[in-house]
């Protein structure tokens, strides 16, 4: 835990503090804030308190009285449940606006750890307010070491390859006149996945055709389409280093196994491309003028591409997700549609820019991963512009 760095913050956000509450691990941001263990036995509650100036103070239960002995300051015991509401108003004395890992309305479920009776609980002590810790959770757990945006350019460069060695199997597949099938693309993948040293937490989306309309289809061995001639192919895969810290690299690729793509599939992909290229434009810009971005900005700007084009029914998620060391990270997504992420997009975080059009016989989408740096942004990996031909 970095302690002048976590006080910085609340005071940048102009709160008197950030309160920290778990039972049986169930905030596992919390955890990782403080650098404190995941495998922690944890049956009874604790309270971990960062003041914006001064000394933290914690409370914890007479029974697990040695827990949160690695972070500083004083710490409450408690048995009964009279002492522990008397111990966190101590806590908390001196706090009137504070962060809690919280969000109202459950506008952005992500951090939405902390249960309504304990939020008023908290308000009972005499806390005037409590806002969303969101925008610090993402501070501490979604921006990027230079060695993790570095372990993301290799694993892209390594992604990238496989997924062109995939449209290509699929060509030499039909050139053979031999039988490929989703699954077998798929099983293909994470073969080189292997390969590779990369890992990931599911296998690839391999999508035929009206199969591609389900943003979550996945083949299995029990379920799976032949690759055929004239068929559109959705291709998305995901995978990191494995390695410690390394983060992940997350594409969709569209392909069609022929050389004349039907005109349809073209113009649907091509806007798909256009509302793509919005998003990314959006944040780039507002990136070089110092312009501070929310999440849903990116969404409308995307979003608003396809909808001028008649397809704002059938693009029916967000436009991006964060990313980190798990695939979809805990920083701000590109979202107006499912929330209304009202997040910064912070210096040093990556998101998937990833719009889809999901029509009765075939879906389309193509995603590409957003760095934003200080004073830019932009793709980090291979960016496609038009349908890939599997001859």
């Amino acid at each position: 835990m970095n302690l002048p760095a976590i006080q910085d913050a609340i005071r940048q956000e102009g709160l008197d503090g950030w309160l920290f509450f778990d039972h049986h691990v169930r905030d596992p941001l919390a955890y990782r804030v403080l650098g404190l263990p995941l495998n922690l036995h944890v049956t009874r509650r604790w309270y971990y308190f960062i003041p914006a100036q001064g000394e933290p103070r914690k409370m914890v239960h007479r029974i697990e009285a040695g827990h949160l002995d690695g972070l500083p300051g004083e710490k409450a015991i408690y048995s009964s449940w009279d002492t522990q509401r008397d111990g966190l108003q101590k806590l908390l004395t001196g706090a009137k606006r504070i962060a809690m890992q919280y969000s109202p309305l459950c506008a952005i479920p992500y951090v939405a750890m902390v249960d309504a009776g304990t939020i008023e609980l908290v308000r009972a002590s005499g806390i005037e307010a409590i806002e969303s810790s969101a925008d610090l959770i993402q501070m501490f757990e979604a921006r990027w070491t230079p060695a993790q945006y570095e372990m993301h350019v290799e694993a892209g460069r390594h992604v990238d390859r496989i997924r062109r060695e995939a449209f290509e199997w699929i060509g030499a597949a039909h050139r053979a006149a031999n039988r490929v099938t989703e699954y077998a693309v798929q099983q293909f993948i994470m073969e080189r996945f292997a390969d590779a040293g990369l890992e990931t937490d599911h296998p690839p989306i391999v999508a035929v055709n009206a199969n591609a309309s389900n943003p979550h289809y996945a083949p299995s061995a029990e379920a799976q389409v032949e690759i055929v001639k004239g068929d559109s192919v959705l291709i998305d895969l995901w995978a990191k280093l494995a390695k410690p810290d390394a983060v992940f690299y997350d594409i969709t690729w569209m392909g069609y196994c022929g050389a004349a793509p039907p005109e349809r599939l073209v113009n649907v992909f091509a806007i798909g491309m256009e509302a793509r290229d919005a998003a990314v434009a959006l944040v780039a810009k507002a990136a070089e003028d110092g312009r501070t971005l929310q999440g849903f900005e990116v969404d409308d700007a995307c979003r608003n591409v396809i909808k001028r084009h008649g397809y704002g029914d059938y693009f029916v998620h967000r436009t991006g997700h964060s990313i980190g060391t798990d695939v979809h990270g805990s920083g701000a997504n590109m979202d107006n549609l499912e929330t209304h992420d009202i997040r910064r997009v912070l210096p040093g975080t990556c998101f998937s820019v990833e719009p889809g059009i999901y029509l009765p016989e075939f879906g389309i989408r193509t995603e590409v991963n957003v760095f934003v740096g200080d004073g830019h942004a932009g793709v980090t990996g291979e960016v496609q512009r038009k349908l890939v031909e599997v001859l």
